[in-house]
């Protein structure tokens, strides 16, 4: 395949696009056969928009003569292909192109992968050329069903083979005199397809790329930025990390520690894999961290346990496995353990904790900034707060807390993600000893605040009144979980705590305590909670 030909134009800008396109084209202009750019710089907005992501009449027209124009173009340059790709999209598939040429249709998509349901295709479409719900789009969407499927709608970016006759009749602009529908590039397109009898298909053999969830019509310039680093770190979670083209200069980053006064990251020193992953989430997110070496409890033997002074809890035994604490388990706490030390040493009022196997929900920093600014503002009394966790209880709602957005009263819950510690929530914490009487970390906090199911434990811990809330939604969630390919646990595949000759029964297949978060019945739900706007702001198209 020889170097294809580029039609890049972009208008109606109000940051640096413009000029960061057009240094990157002078740049790369001698890879491709041909380019051409076609910028508009004034005027900077449509006049009838509520916002930068509103979708007025006039900008759909303006996109359709766009996009045809590309059309148009490529016909005249006797082009056997065109593809079509949203600027925001980033496919990762190198061999994506290729793929799609061997699929020998006329209008072909890659499945584009989102956080949520949204994806490039419909499965279904009304008579009135509106979105349809079908029992087929979400096996297709989760990849349950692999294939190249006939459907009446594909979008943001797709392949058109222009060498098939049929292409000829296919058009963005004008709509075709027949058209009533919905005045929408994707709908005229797909409706001149049907008009020229040019079924769509959309693949979903590989993982070929990311796209963003749309965001609402009064959504701003900084939320596009924030949904598209999201985008970004999405694809970074599995898959080899995307960097910015070296034709442009890299993007300035300032990272702070979001009003904090520390924010600490778990990692075993043998996961570099892990601290290179999280580092750069931090890093897209302008955060700054300070490392903390966790404990590798696989690595200690019995002598340095009991030299710490490590005893386990009596009586305890895991729920799923009925087997003692792991070393991994014990090396977990201990992680913590320091970390609650090293908040009373250095007598810091909160800090923000996280471990280094998580993925970040959008708008995570706003979300947090804000969450701890109305925290702060009506004085709530906190100890503890969950930002990420696995949530136990759920034969009832768990009480909101009045007068704060996003904020609940933890129930019993599992996983120490990433919570939000204050000082004297550490001091609490450190006067119950809990290296004498030791169980796993995600255990013993609900037993510090009163709301674990197993009153043996409970008793013999004398005082329980750690003050634990959790964010509503929750803010971060695990990377993987049981059973999903690449899932790797370090706390629970191991020996037992006292003895490293004996070996835990743990399979990663039936896992229970690592196992997704089970769907929380309508009655159970935390719908009392107050939102806020960015609750609001993204959406999901289905």
């Amino acid at each position: 395949c020889g170097p294809g030909s580029h039609l890049v134009a972009t208008d109606h800008n109000i940051d640096n696009t413009t000029y960061l396109l057009r240094d990157w084209l002078i740049s790369v202009q001698k890879l491709y056969h041909y380019v051409e750019w076609r910028p508009k710089e004034e005027p900077r907005k449509y006049h009838d928009e509520e916002g930068p992501k509103d979708w007025t009449n006039e900008r759909y027209a303006y996109v359709m003569k766009l996009r045809q124009a590309a059309l148009e173009s490529a016909r005249e340059m006797w082009a056997d292909y065109l593809m079509m790709i949203d600027c925001d999209n980033l496919l990762i598939n190198r061999d994506v192109l290729w793929k799609l040429i061997k699929e020998n249709k006329t209008v072909v998509a890659p499945m584009m992968e989102s956080r949520a349901a949204y994806s490039n295709f419909w499965c279904g479409m009304t008579s009135q050329g509106y979105y349809k719900r079908t029992p087929a789009y979400i096996p297709m969407r989760k990849q349950v069903r692999r294939g190249c499927f006939a459907i009446p709608m594909v979008h943001s970016t797709f392949l058109v083979d222009l060498r098939k006759e049929a292409s000829r009749l296919l058009a963005f602009h004008p709509p075709h005199p027949d058209y009533t529908w919905a005045f929408d590039d994707i709908i005229v397109f797909a409706f001149s397809a049907r008009m020229a009898e040019v079924q769509m298909f959309i693949c979903n053999k590989e993982t070929y790329g990311h796209l963003p969830v749309p965001l609402r019509a009064h959504s701003t310039m900084q939320d596009e930025a924030d949904s598209f680093i999201h985008t970004l770190l999405e694809v970074n979670v599995r898959n080899p990390p995307v960097e910015p083209s070296r034709y442009l200069p890299k993007p300035v980053k300032r990272p702070d520690k979001m009003d904090f006064d520390e924010v600490f990251m778990i990692n075993l020193k043998r996961r570099a894999d892990r601290r290179e992953c999280m580092l750069r989430a931090l890093r897209e997110q302008e955060i700054d961290c300070k490392i903390i070496a966790a404990v590798d409890g696989k690595a200690m033997n019995v002598s340095e346990i009991h030299a710490m002074g490590v005893h386990m809890l009596p009586g305890y035994s895991d729920p799923y496995h009925g087997r003692p604490l792991t070393r991994g388990e014990m090396g977990c706490f201990l992680s913590h353990y320091n970390i609650w030390k090293e908040i009373v040493d250095r007598g810091l009022k909160t800090s923000l904790v996280l471990e280094d196997d998580l993925r970040f929900e959008i708008f995570f920093k706003r979300r947090l900034q804000n969450l701890m600014r109305e925290v702060e503002s009506k004085g709530l009394d906190w100890d503890l707060i969950y930002i990420g966790r696995k949530r136990m209880q759920v034969d009832r709602p768990e009480k909101a807390v009045p007068n704060i957005r996003n904020l609940v009263e933890a129930d019993y819950s599992y996983w120490t993600l990433g919570y939000m510690m204050s000082l004297q929530g550490a001091k609490k914490l450190l006067k119950a000893e809990p290296i004498s009487k030791m169980l796993p970390v995600d255990e013993f906090l609900p037993i510090m605040f009163n709301k674990h199911p197993v009153s043996d434990y409970m008793d013999q811990f004398e005082t329980r009144d750690l003050k634990a809330f959790s964010a509503e939604p929750l803010l971060v969630f695990p990377t993987r979980y049981t059973g999903e390919p690449g899932y790797i646990s370090d706390t629970e595949t191991s020996t037992v705590w006292d003895n490293e000759t004996v070996r835990t029964d743990w399979d990663r297949k039936h896992s229970g305590k690592t196992r997704e978060q089970a769907e929380i019945s309508t009655e159970a739900q935390n719908s009392d909670v107050l939102q806020s706007p960015l609750d609001r702001t993204a959406r999901d198209e289905l």
